[in-house]
């Protein structure tokens, strides 16, 4: 049974104690829950398509296969929160926290999640095609197979991020931290990679055809040590990566 509630729903307005309340498959499409408390709340399902959850306490949410497309979740607080399979296209998630949450398979494209929390977050095959992760922290996440073509991750911080075999075709690292990212077997093609931190990564089989740094055709100004490039070669700069930006 769906449960539909268009309009601010007393039982978990803002101060209320909605711990664990069950509103699996609930229709709150467009639903006021700015600031709202709902820490453990089951949304497995649930339609939650352009509410406003503006700084609403989500912790340790289960919002499994929810829909929240163009939703509002700016500066939400969803630690922990299980989103396997949600659907958050073209949802405004600025500054929210997503640190150790589960987002495998989730779908973000065109998100906007400028200066967002995601620091050890299971991002692993999630869709993140054109989404918005200016200055996002990174840090640590599984984006393992995960597809980020034409995602600005302009001063984002990768440090640690697993990006194996992640689509990253066209996406914009500019300034961005990769500090012993682990980038083996991922798509560069066409990424631009100016003035990116490359220490200790390990880009072992990736695809740089195209990648730009330093507005050079190459990776020879790039700001690496240690690197290992995608012939499996170690290389620290000012040394010339000439020759081993291929399998």
């Amino acid at each position: 049974m769906r449960i539909r509630l268009r309009k601010r729903p007393d039982a978990i307005h803002a101060g209320g104690d909605p711990t664990r309340a069950d509103l699996t498959s609930a229709d709150l499409t467009s639903a006021d829950l700015k600031g709202a408390d709902l820490k453990g709340a089951d949304f497995t399902s649930a339609d939650l398509t352009r509410a406003d959850l503006t700084r609403a306490d989500l912790k340790g949410a289960d919002l499994k296969g929810a829909d929240l497309t163009g939703a509002d979740l700016t500066g939400a607080d969803l630690t922990g929160a299980d989103l396997t399979r949600a659907v958050l296209r073209y949802a405004y998630l600025t500054g929210a926290d997503f640190s150790g949450a589960y987002l495998p398979y989730a779908k973000l494209d065109g998100a906007r999640l400028t200066y967002a929390r995601l620091k050890g977050a299971d991002l692993k095959s999630a869709d993140l095609k054109s989404a918005d992760l200016k200055g996002a922290d990174l840090k640590s996440a599984d984006l393992k197979s995960a597809d980020l073509k034409g995602a600005d991750l302009k001063g984002a911080d990768l440090t640690r991020a697993v990006l194996r075999y992640a689509d990253l075709t066209g996406a914009d690292f500019k300034d961005a931290d990769l500090t012993g990212a682990d980038l083996t077997g991922a798509d560069l093609t066409g990424a631009d990679l100016t003035l990116a931190t490359l220490d200790y990564a390990n880009l072992t089989g990736a695809n740089l055809t195209g990648a730009r740094c330093l507005a050079s055709e190459s990776l020879t100004s790039a700001i690496f040590i240690e690197t290992v490039f995608p012939d499996g070669v170690m290389v620290s700069a000012p040394d010339t990566c000439d020759g081993h930006m291929s399998a």
